[in-house]
């Protein structure tokens, strides 16, 4: 049994529920077959458990160290991360005119998934560098994709993102690093940029920073912030590394988890002229770079899963080889004890995570291809309303297993009780790397204004209409099963009460206090969402059903069961989360900080 992945859910996902076969008879991914995307697959996970996992308690116990200015990571990160690299894998996110591989990206983000799972701090180097990447071919010029992304596509260089700033947090408006026009077109740029994950590395000889800064003269807040490519060491005209380009490593930031990456404070202009060069327009920044924190929200959602299906899988693991206890009602002390897969609160905790994990990860996979489905359509129709779904989704996507994939590796270390506190087993570190998912790229509370606030009226609200076209579209399908019913309805009244809500709210005088619950309705909209995932699933495994051998009733039957429970278990919750949006409540509104302990 693998730690990383169940190649069987996998293949169910990948195929049965979501029908990557029929995506592969489209041109753009013509060079592909089942037996050829296995063989992809086959490659990762070996990388993945040969080369990622059997470091990854290591790299927790050694975290990058300041050194005379300078990050100091363990050989053997960089040994993995060679590995990765040589096997090709760092190329499947790009496009074939670029030098990449050009897979679906339902097939990409499994790939990722397995290295996530194996060790996510070692990943974290390469998935930035992928999302620095791709903004570069989105918004960059073609002398910049021509000096710097070949070496990026390749592995050679990495790439990170600096956003955030010590005084300004998620607030951009706030900023302050300043990038003043030299005048041949490059820019010089000074400030100071905090958590930068990724930064400063001792593995690869340049990096490649996209850095969020505002021209003098430039309008107020987000409208007058522009994106530059700074690189670490500065490159020839020839591709030939010249100076270095005057950033400084101010600290390294110590943190309760992902501890294996590097994570930054850095000064630019501090010592010398920090050169950068603009990425798209003036003042074009934040938009430009939502190419990349988009992309990356839905991969930290991925990741989110992927640390919990580690939790999940070792904790199943355990419980079926953990004797302890017996049956309620055996009084007998000499009767053989039972694995605590038997007992069923054990059950109900296994459960739990499955139902997170599987269901967050078919939203995972259904978003991928959604994005597969852009990049074949030829009907612009068709495109816009991906992208508006896709662009209602992705909130939920980023926070929904963040919050409910946390639960699932809370679970796992309750499972294995004492031992699951300890660092002797893997699950309390994959606790603490999840937890910062729910931080970055974007807190709860900004998704929920961002999805109550914006993406619920976007197109006069089209997203939303899409949204529960699609949804009763599976309940359709589902109606030629009578075991589906129930469950059906159950779906059917949420996304009437998601319908409802959304008028009340709209009836509010106060803009603010529409949206003190935003958090409570992107919570509850997560829900419904996965909720419509588990019946796609459940569809699937009737399907399956037909003719399937014991080993596939048996996983077959998993799934209906992790359907009904996430029906009956976690979706009436919603109902308190809906009503007090919906009735506008203001208990949390009204506070004034010196309720909570006086002056």
């Amino acid at each position: 049994m693998s730690m990383i992945v169940n190649r069987r859910d996998l293949d169910f996902l990948l195929y049965e529920t979501f029908d990557l076969e029929s995506l592969l008879t489209e041109q753009r991914y013509a060079d592909y077959d089942r037996e050829s995307i296995e063989a992809i697959l086959d490659l990762a996970q070996s990388v993945a458990e040969d080369k990622y996992l059997p470091i990854a308690a290591l790299l927790d116990a050694n975290e990058p160290e300041y050194v005379d200015g300078k990050a100091i990571t363990i050989p053997e990160l960089k040994e993995a991360l060679a590995a990765y690299k040589d096997a090709g894998l760092c190329t499947t996110g790009y496009d074939a005119d670029v030098g990449g591989m050009q897979v679906p990206d339902m097939v990409h983000q499994a790939i990722n998934g397995m290295f996530v799972c194996a060790n996510g701090p070692a990943s974290n180097y390469e998935f930035l560098t992928q999302g620095a990447a791709n903004m570069l071919i989105a918004c960059g010029s073609q002398e910049l994709q021509d000096k710097y992304l070949p070496k990026m596509v390749e592995g050679e260089w990495f790439g990170t993102m600096c956003l955030s700033e010590p005084q300004a947090g998620s607030s951009l408006a706030d900023i302050r690093t300043k990038a003043e026009p030299v005048g041949d077109g490059s820019y010089r740029i000074s400030g100071t940029k905090m958590w930068i994950t990724g930064g400063e590395q001792d593995i690869t000889e340049n990096i490649i920073q996209m850095v969020l800064a505002k021209i003098p003269g430039s309008p107020p807040g987000v409208r007058g912030i522009s994106l530059f490519l700074v690189p670490k060491v500065r490159v020839n005209d020839d591709g030939s590394l010249g100076e270095h380009n005057n950033i400084a490593l101010a600290g390294l930031n110590h943190k309760m988890g992902q501890r294996g990456s590097t994570n930054c404070l850095l000064n630019f202009g501090e010592t010398g002229d920090t050169i950068g060069y603009l990425v798209g327009g003036e003042n074009q920044g934040l938009a430009n770079m939502f190419h990349m924190m988009n992309e990356a929200r839905i991969s930290v959602g991925m990741s989110a899963v992927q640390y919990a299906l580690g939790g999940y899988l070792y904790s199943l693991d355990y419980a079926r080889n953990r004797p302890q206890g017996r049956p309620i009602g055996n009084k007998d002390p000499e009767a053989p004890q039972v694995m605590i897969s038997e007992h069923t609160d054990v059950k109900r905790m296994l459960m739990a995570q499955k139902a997170a994990v599987e269901g967050a990860q078919a939203l995972m996979y259904y978003c991928a291809q959604m994005i597969d489905k852009q990049k074949t359509s030829k009907n612009e129709e068709e495109q816009g309303r991906l992208a508006l779904l896709l662009d209602l989704l992705t909130p939920i996507c980023k926070s929904w297993p963040s919050e409910y994939c946390l639960e699932a590796n809370k679970l796992a270390i309750q499972i294995l009780g004492g031992y699951g506190y300890t660092r002797e087993y893997p699950v309390e570190r994959l606790y603490r790397d999840n937890r910062l998912n729910h931080i970055h790229e974007g807190t709860w509370a900004i998704h929920g204004i961002d999805i109550l606030g914006r993406k619920v009226s976007i197109a006069g609200g089209a997203a939303v209409k899409y949204l529960a076209e699609e949804m009763a579209a599976t309940i359709e399908a589902a109606a030629q099963w009578p075991e589906l019913a129930d469950n059906s309805q159950r779906l059917a009244k949420a996304g009437k009460q998601i319908q409802e809500t959304l008028q009340a709210v709209a009836q509010s005088p106060d803009p603010a206090l529409a949206l003190a619950n935003a958090t409570l309705f992107l919570n509850a909209m997560g829900h419904v969402v996965v909720a419509w995932m588990w019946l796609k699933q459940a569809i699937a495994a009737h399907q399956g059903l037909v003719g399937a051998n014991a080993d596939d009733r048996a996983f077959y039957s998993g799934k209906l069961a992790a359907a009904d429970y996430f029906f009956r278990y976690e979706l009436p919750r919603i109902d308190t989360d809906l009503t007090l949006v919906a009735n506008l409540d203001s208990t949390c509104y009204d506070l004034s900080a010196e309720q909570f302990v006086g002056r």
